[in-house]
Formats: C-alpha cells, structure tokens, sequence
C-alpha cells in the first residue's frame, strides 16, 4: 500500500518562555525544530490542524514541514500534554536526513477477533509499540497485528512473529511478547460491612482540614492565572 504525503504549514514564532501561553489562547501550538547539523527553529501551528495530523501520523509518520519557503522533512517527538486539560500545548519536529537511516518507535494496532476471548478468556496487551529501523520514508506508520491466530488460554503473539517490509528492521527483541490469552481471574466477593444507623457520613469536601482548603484555594488562583 502507497504512503500517504504528509505536509502541514507552520509560520516562525517570536514569541517564547511564558509568554507562549497567550499563542495558545489563540490557538495557536508552539513548537521546535530541531537536528544534527542544523540549528533550532521556533515555530507555531494551527492547534487543530496540529492535533488530527499529529493523531494521524505518531511519532513515525513522515512530514513535509512547509516555513516559509522551506521544506523540511520532520517526524514528531516529545509531544506535551496539559495536566489539566489533557490537550497538546507543545510539540518537537526532528528534521531527518532522508538519506540516513534512523531508529523510532511505531505503534501496534490490533485486529480481527480472537476465539479465545469470544470464550470469555482474556486479552492481555503487554507490548503497545515497538522500535524499528529504516529510511525516515520506509517508517511504518503502525504495525498491524492480527488477534485472531490466539484460540487458546497462554496462546501468545511475540514480536519475532511480526512480518515487516524488508526494508525495515525490527530493533526490539523478538522475544518480546506483544499479546497473550489468560483464563479469567475468578472474582472476589467484596463484603461490606453494615453500618450502624447512627452512623452519619460527613460529605468529603466537609471533611478537609484549614490547610487542605487553603492549598485548593491557592492551586485555584494558580489555574486562573495560567
């Protein structure tokens, strides 16, 4: 299957240190580019636009950054994440040479349907990405593997049993175990005590000590600074 061409438009950005926090108001992402051999450059993108590509691609995918008249060909890397909100607030481009070979992690997609959990056995995930070698434009994307192979209980899919592109190299041991089929654990009944009708359960936000309450007060005026 032919590779998507990935290009995305990011202009120079001026603005940096705290102050990158009124970009984002505007909707903007800060970021940075960097590489061997060529020297830092600060730009911003269009969050959103930024955000579905970045979702699309991972940190293997191959883009053409367009600044300016420059075309550089990046992968993401160090992507930063709000603690509050969760949203992307800051993201790397490391620029390649297209001719060098380079290491980077791709994510593991499965699919297809496994007997053995349509039996009630469980799936268990243990291994969500791998690293493999190649040309920055032979980078997989993702790597698919197929569920439907495990039938039974200690049925297991190891990295040694991923079937790559010949122009890509498998990095992670191919002893790694990605995925395997465990009987399901037998549940434990929970007693609960019965509580004594003159037991009376204070609400939890009642329940803060003084400092507790001015240490929430405090991080409120912090966020409402952000």
């Amino acid at each position: 299957m032919t590779k998507e061409k990935h290009q995305m438009n990011a202009d120079i950005r001026t603005v940096v240190g705290r102050k990158v926090k009124f970009l984002r108001k505007e909707g903007l992402l800060p970021a940075t580019v960097y590489g061997h051999k060529f020297e830092s450059l600060s730009i911003q993108f269009k969050a959103l636009e930024l955000e579905k590509l970045f979702n699309e691609v991972g940190e293997s995918g191959l883009v053409e950054l367009l600044v300016g008249e420059e075309k550089l060909p990046v992968l993401f890397r160090n992507p930063q994440y709000s603690a509050i909100l969760g949203d992307l607030i800051h993201i790397d481009c490391y620029k390649v040479n297209l001719k060098e070979k380079i290491t980077a992690s791709v994510p593991i997609e499965f699919i297809g349907e496994s007997q053995a959990v349509k039996e009630g056995n469980t799936l268990v995930e243990i291994t969500t990405e791998v690293e493999v070698e190649a040309l920055p434009a032979n980078l997989p994307e993702s790597i698919e593997v197929d569920i439907s192979i495990l039938n039974a209980v200690d049925d297991a899919i190891t990295v040694g049993d991923i079937k790559l592109d010949e122009k890509v190299a498998m990095v992670t041991s191919l002893e790694q175990v990605i995925v395997k089929i465990e009987a399901p654990r037998a549940e434990e009944e929970v007693i609960v005590p019965e509580e004594s009708a003159e037991t009376v359960v204070a609400p939890a936000m009642n329940q803060k000590t003084e400092e507790e309450k001015a240490a929430d007060d405090a991080k409120k005026a912090e966020d409402k600074e952000e």
